[in-house]
């Protein structure tokens, strides 16, 4: 079973259900989850045969594509009062990540509780704060936000409330990219949203990022 499901434990802490990936799509794999309790994601290419995912009890969540950028194409707009750190004040930041996020597939599907899909970006926060993955975003010394990442993948990110809506993502977004790429060294970075998040598509395109890979993402709940 485990070439045919991964557990997903940080989804597990949060839900209090049994959580996995399908990580096969091929019927026999289908047929072995059939009794498998608790919450399964798969994601598919747009060409997969969506009836299959139907046949077998998935319903439709999100469609998630992947922004990515080479060094070269980077074009960040930068502001001097704009700046990131890594020093962290956790607490406002969690409280942040807990209230940001509107366009997760979990916050899509009708099983999870709103409050709960909430929790879950909380928790992945303070996974990736834990690992000193995330930087800080300032405004003129005040905090704005955070930019959480994984290597070269773009994680996680948010700004304040106060700081949204007024045009400001994108010197943020630029500093904190450019950061990446400084301390990581790499020749590329690359993030996943969802393709409906067109404020941050366009946030993405206008900084020098392209978009590839394409997946349908797809949920089935059973108790």
């Amino acid at each position: 079973m485990q070439k045919i499901l991964k557990e997903t434990p940080w989804d597990r802490q949060v839900f209090n259900f049994p959580t996995y990936e399908l990580v096969n799509t091929d019927e026999e794999s289908f047929a072995a989850i059939q009794d498998v309790s608790g919450h399964i994601t798969v994601k598919v290419e747009p060409k997969f045969p969506i009836e299959r995912l139907q046949r077998h009890g998935f319903y439709y969540c999100d469609t998630l594509i992947n922004p990515f950028c080479t060094r070269d194409r980077f074009t960040p707009v930068l502001k001097k009062e704009i700046t990131v750190e890594k020093k962290l004040d956790v607490a406002r930041l969690f409280e942040i990540s807990a209230k940001a996020f509107t366009y997760g597939r979990f916050h899509r599907d009708f099983n999870i509780p709103r409050s709960q899909a909430d929790q879950r970006y909380g928790e992945w926060f303070m996974r990736l704060a834990a690992e000193k993955k995330v930087f800080s975003l300032c405004f003129d010394g005040e905090l704005a936000g955070f930019f959480g990442y994984d290597g070269n993948r773009i994680a996680l990110h948010a700004l304040g409330e106060a700081f949204r809506g007024k045009g400001l993502a994108k010197y943020f977004w630029s500093v904190a990219c450019a950061e990446l790429f400084k301390e990581g060294g790499h020749d590329e970075i690359f993030s996943s949203i969802s393709a409906d998040n067109m404020p941050v598509l366009n946030l993405y395109a206008a900084l020098g990022f392209r978009f590839r890979n394409p997946l349908l993402c797809y949920h089935r709940f059973r108790k």
